[in-house]
């Protein structure tokens, strides 16, 4: 039985303790935030039997086995490494630290000490993007020509609000804002597939929202990437204004292309059509009507299975991180990933953010 503790007691961490709680492996003994109501709140609604405003002190007074970091992104290496230097493995929220450079000490850190860690690419982990790997690991795809990764999102959501209304919020703290937090569900589904080459980055951003006239920030809200490294290229969108909003991947490949939408939790193939002429473009909407039902079909069962739950993929993602620490096996999400995700992120916040010098 391992033992949890969690650091950072905000929304995100009640999916955490959630999650951990349906595993039959782990147990979630303390949690720990600076504010006293959020920690004694969350230990309240999940039995937790301690609780701290001193993270030390929680590392001190027990033998945690894994640290779940719920916190900003600026006090994620220091937290990591006091984690893993008195002996935690560590689960991280993303993203992965405040830049790139702070992500690098953080592995050489876990490196240092022998401790494992992974980062809540939750999404990769859920039924759709499994589903992928297994389509392009057949050779279904081909070779990967062209990446559409697109990121809904909704500023009259409760974060949004809160960070539009605060101009001390921790987001505006941050090189790339509210992209630096939000981005990396975008681009950590593009990084599996590009070839260990030079990236090449083209970064835009722009205010689409009007402004009351007592009323200025620097935040912007909508934001188009291209990436471009070997024989592959990638397009990133980012926008707070779409309606609905959406969260997708277009996968073009050599042999076929496929889809995923994590909205729906679905994916379907386009494939190339060998049906000549008029008749050709006839079947096609059938194809496409059949696989929504298989998809439809298959989510309903999972329904009724008890497995279509919102988190199902961060579950997955924390089964898998800690049978490699039962067991001693790799962790799910390779460091190098992880590590040029916050790479490219950091030339992105760079070209949308430049630093301007006076």
């Amino acid at each position: 039985m391992l033992n949890i503790g969690v650091v950072g007691c905000g929304k995100i961490a009640d999916g955490h303790i959630e999650e951990i709680q349906k595993l039959g492996c782990a147990r979630v003994l303390a949690v720990c935030d600076l504010e006293p109501i959020l920690a004694e709140q969350l230990a309240v609604r999940y039995s937790v039997p301690h609780r701290y405003t001193d993270f030390d002190r929680m590392l001190s007074e027990h033998r945690l086995d894994v640290i779940h970091i719920a916190t900003p992104p600026y006090s994620h290496l220091t937290l990591a490494q006091k984690a893993a230097e008195a002996g935690c493995h560590v689960f991280l929220e993303k993203p992965l630290a405040l830049n790139a450079t702070d992500g690098r000490h953080l592995m050489e850190c876990l490196e240092q000490t022998g401790r494992k860690m992974t980062i809540n690419y939750w999404y990769n982990f859920e039924s759709p993007a499994l589903a992928l790997k297994e389509f392009v690991a057949k050779g279904n795809l081909g070779d990967p020509i062209h990446i559409e990764s697109y990121y809904g999102y909704d500023l009259a959501g409760g974060f949004g609000q809160a960070l539009l209304s605060d101009d001390r919020h921790w987001v505006h703290q941050l090189p790339g804002k509210l992209f630096q937090n939000i981005i990396d569900h975008a681009i950590n589904k593009i990084t599996p597939f590009l070839p260990d080459e030079p990236v090449e980055i083209i970064a835009r951003a722009y205010r689409r929202r009007h402004l009351r006239d007592d009323r200025t920030d620097s935040v912007l809200d909508e934001l188009r990437v291209m990436i471009l490294a070997g024989g592959m290229s990638a397009y990133v969108t980012f926008s707070s204004h779409a309606r609905p909003v959406g969260h997708f991947m277009r996968v073009y490949g050599t042999k076929n292309t496929a889809h995923i939408d994590f909205a729906l939790r679905s994916m379907s193939v386009e494939e190339k059509q060998t049906v000549p002429s008029a008749l050709g473009r006839l079947v096609p909407p059938f194809k496409s009507s059949w696989q929504s039902l298989r998809q439809a079909t298959k989510n309903a069962r999972e329904f009724a299975g008890s497995r279509f739950q919102f988190f199902a993929g961060m579950n997955r993602l924390m089964s898998l991180f800690y049978d490699s620490i039962l067991h001693d096996t790799p962790v799910p999400i390779p460091y190098a990933e992880i590590l040029r995700v916050s790479q490219i992120m950091d030339e992105i916040s760079a070209q949308v953010y430049p630093v301007r010098v006076a």
